[in-house]
């Protein structure tokens, strides 16, 4: 096949997500000609303090909306909700209505039983709230997120006029273990290019490679951030982002790579 066909071919590409969010985005960049390198730095566990959430679940038809940012909010609030709901209950209820950040999420909570009412155009979550916000004023909305998700989505729906309960759905946490040759191509640069879904994933890394030994490598590896959250906490730790994709769906992840080589010819392939 040749280099058209598989743009990424003799590339090594880094792929930090979660292995259980990683088989469609690894099989997009291998149809690409990519040799993929997994290094999760992130797992994903329920809340230590369930009582917000719980809270949350028994009021839901309280709520005129819920606002899902990411397949994990959808996971684990299904998950409680199928623990501490009776199973005779169904999920489908007049209210609220249900917002997802993207077409990915959208996926995930129809498959979950939720019935999607909008999904953002552009995916980020103040996209989301923005495109909502003349709709909003009054209203009650649930925001099922991380324990590490920052205010930016919350603030824009309260100046939109939203009331916002905001509950931690799940934690993102660093994994216990990483692979340690992985981790070593990485610091040598002896790979192509390095992709970051989310701030987590990379202040995870952190922890086994230095902020300021990582900016050394951005300068010839090239970092990938998905949405601007994780490019703005790559480039305010002072790593270079070459690469930046909205879209979180796997082929645009994949495809995305593969433009910045298609446009940058003068960087040689790996043989």
């Amino acid at each position: 096949m040749d280099s058209t066909a598989q743009p990424l071919k003799g590339k090594r590409v880094v792929v930090t997500r979660a292995p259980e969010q990683s088989f469609e985005l690894v099989a997009a960049l291998e149809r690409l000609g990519a040799d993929v390198l997994l290094l999760p730095t992130v797992t994903f566990a329920p809340p230590e303090d369930l009582s917000g959430l719980d809270a949350a679940i028994a009021r839901l038809a309280d709520f005129d909306w819920i606002l899902f940012t990411s397949q994990n909010a959808v996971g684990f609030f299904a998950q409680r909700r199928r623990e501490i709901t009776p199973a005779d209950e169904s999920i489908e209820l007049e209210k609220p209505k249900v917002g997802a950040v993207g077409p990915i999420t959208a996926d995930a909570a129809t498959k979950k039983g939720f019935y999607v009412d909008y999904v953002a155009t552009n995916h980020t979550g103040e996209a989301l709230a923005r495109e909502l916000a003349a709709s909003m004023n009054g209203l009650k909305i649930l925001l099922p997120r991380s324990d590490r998700a920052d205010d930016r989505l919350p603030v824009a729906l309260r100046e939109a006029g939203a009331e916002v309960t905001a509950v931690v759905t799940y934690r993102t946490a660093a994994p216990k273990k990483i692979d340690p040759q992985t981790l070593a191509c990485v610091q040598r640069g002896e790979v192509d290019a390095i992709l970051f879904a989310s701030p987590s994933a990379f202040r995870n890394l952190c922890d086994w490679i230095p902020v300021a030994e990582l900016a050394k490598v951005s300068s010839r590896v090239q970092f990938a951030a998905i949405g601007p959250t994780a490019a703005r906490a790559l480039r305010g730790a002072g790593v270079q982002v070459a690469i930046e994709s909205v879209d979180a769906s796997p082929a645009a992840l994949a495809g995305a790579i593969a433009n910045y080589y298609q446009r940058q010819p003068s960087i040689a392939r790996r043989a």
